[in-house]
């Protein structure tokens, strides 16, 4: 939490801030009444919809954000540091991506119904013995051509790579035959790296949430670093040891 800078509400206009809240809150509340409708909707239209909607909370938020490198499109496994709540935003506005999130996420208010019609996968981190079949589940999704995005530091950490990449998630692409594209996300404000997005600790959504509408100037990078595909006899620790590698660099 030391890594975390001081309130920071000063930066913006009271007025600014209040807009700030509003537009955001309308987002979500717009894409959580239109669940019944989400779900009827075709892949290609839901990922167009999805898009939409992580670009409207940024642009509501005041943060700007743009993308490096090839983003993958189809069949991949995307792993990248964690951050910050907005990290799942950001790739959401880029990518045409479905999530892996802790089962908690399914029981949020309002947020939860929204993930579960986006297409998130649920991992029970309580229940080791259920790590198969969620490994299972990524690696069908990429093999039939999606993208899932997943954490595989698994927590997050103060805007700099903390941890090295758990190998699990790693499976699914071996299994899948499928290529890993390591994705490394930089926060600046004014230009300048800043923690200030940061959401660690037993820090509350609403406190991380009051900071980052009070930042002025704040961005997000996406960088795509390029494809490591599995070999026959690579192993999910080898990708894994790799992938750190390249987004700690």
């Amino acid at each position: 939490m030391s890594c975390l800078p001081a309130r920071s509400d000063e930066h913006v206009p009271v007025a600014t801030m209040v807009k700030r809240i509003v537009v955001t809150g309308s987002v979500v509340l717009l894409g959580v009444l239109a669940v019944p409708l989400l779900a009827l909707l075709p892949q290609r239209h839901l990922i167009a919809v999805q898009r939409r909607l992580a670009r409207a909370v940024l642009a509501g938020l005041g943060i700007s954000h743009r993308a490096v490198g090839r983003v993958p499109q189809s069949g991949a496994l995307l792993v990248a540091n964690h951050v910050s709540w907005l990290d799942v935003v950001v790739i959401l506005a880029h990518a045409p991506a479905k999530l892996l999130a802790k089962r908690e996420v399914r029981q949020w208010p309002l947020i939860g119904r929204l993930a579960a019609t986006l297409g998130t996968v649920f991992v029970d981190r309580s229940r080791p013995k259920s790590l198969p079949a969620t490994v299972g589940r990524i690696s069908t999704e990429i093999a039939a051509g999606g993208v899932v995005a997943v954490f595989p530091e698994g927590t997050t950490w103060c805007g700099r790579m903390g941890g090295t990449f758990r190998p699990a998630m790693f499976q699914a692409a071996v299994d899948a035959a499928a290529p890993v594209v390591p994705v490394r996300l930089t926060f600046a404000q004014n230009g300048t790296p800043t923690t200030v997005a940061a959401f660690i600790g037993d820090e509350t959504l609403a406190t991380s949430l009051r900071r980052v509408v009070a930042a002025r100037g704040l961005s997000i990078e996406l960088k795509a670093h390029a494809k490591l595909y599995p070999e026959p006899t690579s192993s999910r620790r080898v990708l894994a040891r790799a992938a750190t590698s390249v987004v700690a660099a």
